[in-house]
């Protein structure tokens, strides 16, 4: 991989953008890149008035305008993309036990929800929706995996069913990012900072490292790049969580922090997959990224069931246990990238 960074996205400018959950770690992240990349107007498109009002006095933007609604409501989806070039779609239900106990409410949002944003954006003659999928819908073992797993499937049929659109309509698919909301990092952070041991799961258990820098660059590639029904997964650095709890430790002035291990949670992998063996077999090696192209074999049900592969490919999964790890060093030198560690006062130099 290499360390350059596009910032810029080429094409927006003068252009209105619609995001969908956008009041988000993701969301605000992204609004500011296409502002600066010269977007005439964006569309924050949520349900959650409270954090639109944040947004608002934190972007004190005129170009930003803002959409209460919900992906669930089509006629409210209708009415944010209605002008829109580009949709980034990032609604989502996204906490496990949430979707655990309430999967149907995780289908609604994130199959039903997804499907609205497409069918509204073709509608309103958008020319490009990229969706934000997640490492959980690979071999999915919980709801809200599986209801993600379904939203790729519904973003996958749009394209294979309907070539003749003018729409692309494309899929990112990423891990836990560093210290978004929910993340490990900030957690292990305030247990240090309280002289709390840090709760780990299990300390084989392996995760990619990916910023939320890394995240908007994913989507702006798919934005650039894409056609009709691609996938794309950017590469990223892994390592234990172990080695994760001794790297913000030392970041923090304690090099062997007191750990206390909690066993693997219900709906949790060992290791995180961002794509199938199957999938990387496919797969095309962009430099930072892997497109994996669409399965455009239409609706002829005998290439489903009557054809077959020539010969089984035997590539191995693209997993967090897959990737050469990194070490202590080298992940509190990662580490030190994020800039809310970067700027924090505790930080031990």
């Amino acid at each position: 991989m290499t360390d350059a960074r596009d910032t810029s996205l080429d094409g927006v400018d003068g252009r209105t953008i619609t995001i969908t959950g956008g009041t988000g770690s993701f969301g605000s992240t992204m609004a500011r890149h296409l502002l600066d990349d010269g977007a005439a107007r964006i569309n924050i498109f949520s349900r959650d008035e409270a954090k639109q009002d944040l947004m608002r006095r934190a972007f004190n933007d005129e170009r930003v305008r803002f959409f209460l609604g919900d992906v669930r409501d089509v006629d409210s989806v209708r009415t944010a993309v209605l002008d829109a070039d580009f949709v980034f779609h990032a609604a989502a239900l996204k906490q496990v036990p949430s979707c655990e106990f309430f999967p149907q409410q995780a289908v609604k949002t994130n199959v039903v929800g997804s499907h609205n944003v497409i069918e509204a954006s073709a509608a309103a003659g958008v020319r490009s929706v990229v969706l934000l999928s997640t490492d959980k819908a690979v071999y999915p073992v919980n709801a809200m995996g599986m209801s993600k797993a379904l939203m790729e499937k519904t973003a996958q049929a749009f394209a294979r069913n309907q070539p003749d659109s003018d729409m692309t309509v494309s899929v990112t698919r990423y891990g836990n990012v560093m210290y978004s909301r929910g993340s490990v990092i900030p957690a292990f952070i305030s247990l240090l900072k309280e002289g709390k041991p840090l709760t780990i799961t299990d300390p084989r258990m392996t995760r990619f490292l990916m910023s939320l820098a890394d995240s908007v660059d994913l989507v702006k590639h798919a934005f650039v790049h894409a056609q009709p029904g691609d996938l794309f997964v950017r590469k990223a650095a892994a390592t234990t969580v172990a080695t994760l709890a001794t790297a913000v430790g030392t970041l923090f002035g304690q090099e062997e922090p007191e750990v206390h291990h909690i066993g693997t949670r219900h709906g949790e992998k060992l290791h995180e997959t961002l794509l199938t063996r199957e999938e990387i077999a496919k797969a095309t090696d962009q430099g930072d990224y892997f497109r994996v192209p669409l399965d455009d074999r239409g609706l002829q049900y005998e290439k489903y069931f009557s054809e077959g592969e020539e010969e089984v490919d035997t590539t191995v999964d693209y997993s967090s246990d897959s990737v050469a790890p990194l070490d202590v060093d080298q992940t509190v030198a990662l580490l030190r990238t994020i800039p809310e560690i970067a700027a924090d006062p505790d930080l031990h130099s």
